[in-house]
């Protein structure tokens, strides 16, 4: 029956094993001397030699004939072992076998002395995979077994083994075979088979095998069956993959960002066969291969794997960033380990390289390095850039009516403007203040009146506030009421329900209806809330400050005749002072102390965010 490669060349003597010098020469000096311990640890990853270690001590100390503490492999308990025919010699996988029971089993016939053999051996692989319990029924014999008894566990995955393990076994640590030893032994046992193998295939296939030899033997195993000589092209081409060269154009196209290109080679090698996840595989290592060429030119060339020569790999990345080159790298290896989970890989490959040679897709922050990279080039190659065209600032619809007024003032009747402009209920107009607008609210073109022409005319001195209340911006406060409720904790919003605001000058004031609603609004919190989106919206510095009151209701200026234009010392003392109570309306009457209405309404918002639900 026909046998598999590995199983067949598997190394029977401490000398036969590849790559693990430091550990096979240990062992046999601790047989020839007869110092050998009672509990060894293996770890490693897959495919570097622990289970057949394992076997080649087994047969040492219990070898008739040894050699320098080397196995005979002639006498009667090397050939029993090799057979698998000796009973003291038990090789358990835990991954099956790793229940409390099982241990406790062994336990219990662990005790007797051996049968045939000088020593009682149990090999207990994928050690880490025992549960707790069973971890803890093995500590007691472990740590102090009989004189007879011989425990090697082997493992790949060494953190899972508890300390209490450890620390009663001696460790050793199998390294991945380098790919120089894995060539040599594939060749040697290329021309023991009769196996017509090239030095560049068997330079593949060790690349391939990631420093386990097993792995590589499985490969020669399946590569065997192509006719003629297996050279690197019917490697490649048995195992579906596409080969440097091939990686080499696609990664090329990447670089110039050709996504045409790239596309084009990349459906032409799926056509051909080529497996998705291995074409992605090839073009991690590639990036690698350029990301460590690239950070370390001088001292890099150990760590290169060798499957492309440094001139090439210099000459691929010379203007290309180390920045892109690790995106590169983690872009191919993200999407190759997503490839499992693909209900699409073909879609998804596409996608990867659509990333790859334009990362403005991937759409996270290597997109805007991506961009910043690109301005940062062009300006090195002293491209110019037009500065930005700044649009002029909106200028109000009423602007026009200072050089374009009537030299006679023209008054619009009250009850008109009561109409078209019904004064809110949180904060009522303040009265018209020519030449002091801070805020951009187009008036109304068919009444353009002398206040523009008079603030043209004079100096601006009402800056301050006027003895009757606080002028300026009110309607910027129910504008900004959201934005201040959305900031602020529920407590706090209700009391901004309570309360009006008024911007002039840089200040903000915030009129509260009482001395309750002003001490529950001083506060720090509340303050720096309405100080920040206040300055936000207006653009400048603000400073508020806290009130008790309500914004007075905007008073109408007495009808004039047009015939005749006042002295301007006449109009500032009409203007001055307050009109007479039969010329103001009764709905734009400023509001009394003890309002029904007001305090109705001040209790409705108040209540803003109670729902009734019917039975």
């Amino acid at each position: 029956m026909y046998q598999a490669l590995y199983r067949k060349w598997r190394p029977k003597t401490f000398s036969e094993v590849v790559g693990q010098e430091h550990i096979t020469a240990t062992l046999q000096r601790q047989v020839a001397e007869g110092k050998t311990a009672h509990a060894y640890l293996f770890t490693g990853s897959r495919g570097t030699g622990k289970t057949t270690c394992a076997r080649i001590l087994a047969k040492a100390v219990n070898c008739l004939n040894p050699q320098d503490g080397a196995p005979c492999c002639a006498c009667e308990a090397c050939r029993s072992i090799d057979s698998g025919r000796a009973l003291d010699v038990t090789e358990l996988d835990a991954a099956s076998n790793n229940g409390v029971d099982q241990v406790r089993a062994l336990r219990e016939e662990a005790v007797y002395t051996p049968s045939v053999l000088r020593k009682r051996v149990y090999i207990i692989d994928e050690v880490h995979m025992l549960s707790t319990a069973a971890f803890n029924a093995l500590l007691k014999i472990l740590e102090e077994p009989p004189e007879h008894l011989l425990f090697i566990l082997a493992t790949t995955e060494l953190h899972k083994v508890p300390a209490t393990i450890l620390s009663r076994c001696q460790r050793f640590s199998f390294k991945r075979i380098l790919p120089r030893d894995m060539e040599k032994q594939l060749l040697s046992i290329a021309k023991a088979e009769s196996i017509d193998l090239t030095a560049d295939g068997a330079e593949i296939l060790s690349r391939m095998a990631n420093g386990a030899l097993r792995d590589a033997l499985s490969l020669l195993d399946q590569c065997r069956v192509a006719p003629g000589t297996i050279d690197s092209a019917a490697v490649l081409e048995v195992l579906g993959l596409a080969g440097s060269v091939q990686t080499q154009k696609l990664m090329g196209c990447i670089l110039r960002r050709d996504s045409g290109d790239a596309l084009a080679l990349f459906d032409e090698l799926y056509r051909g066969g080529k497996d998705v996840a291995a074409l992605l595989s090839e073009l991690a290592d590639l990036g690698r291969e350029l990301t460590i060429a690239k950070a370390a030119p001088e001292g890099g060339s150990a760590l290169l794997s060798g499957m492309y020569d440094r001139k090439t790999l210099t000459a691929m990345g010379k203007d290309v960033p180390l920045s892109r080159l690790i995106y590169l790298t983690t872009a191919a290896q993200q999407c190759c380990a997503g490839l499992s989970d693909s209900i699409r890989p073909r879609t998804d490959g596409e996608l990867c390289l659509l990333r790859m040679c334009d990362e403005s897709l991937s759409g996270d922050f290597a997109a805007l390095e991506s961009r910043l990279t690109r301005l940062e080039d062009a300006v090195k190659k002293g491209v110019a850039f037009a500065p930005a065209v700044q649009s002029a600032p909106a200028v109000p619809q009423s602007a026009p009516a200072v050089t374009q007024a009537p030299a006679e003032p023209v008054p619009s009747p009250a009850p008109q403007q009561a109409e078209e402009e019904p004064p809110l209920p949180e904060a009522p107009p303040m009265p018209e203040e020519p030449g002091e607008r801070v805020y951009d609210v187009p008036e109304e073109p068919a009444r353009p009146g002398p206040a523009p022409r008079k603030a043209a005319e004079r100096p601006r001195q009402d800056a301050a506030p006027s003895p009757g209340g606080t002028q300026g911006d009110t309607a910027l406060w129910g504008r900004l009421l959201d934005q201040y409720k959305g900031r602020l904790p529920v407590n706090f919003r209700v009391f901004l329900n309570m309360a009006s605001g008024v911007v002039s000058d840089g200040v903000l004031t915030v009129l509260c209806n009482n001395d309750f609603v002003k001490t529950s609004l001083d506060n720090a919190t509340v303050l720096d809330v309405l100080k920040q989106v206040t300055e936000q919206a207006t653009g400048h510095p603000i400073r508020v400050a806290l009130q008790v009151g309500s914004a007075p209701a905007t008073p109408k200026r007495p009808a004039a005749k047009p015939s005749a234009k006042p002295a301007p010392a006449v109009e500032r003392a009409a203007e001055a002072a307050p009109p007479a109570p039969a010329q103001t309306p009764p709905w734009e009457a400023p509001a009394t102390e003890n309002d029904p209405l007001r305090e109705l309404m001040a209790q409705g918002r108040d209540m803003e965010h109670i729902k009734i639900k019917g039975e």
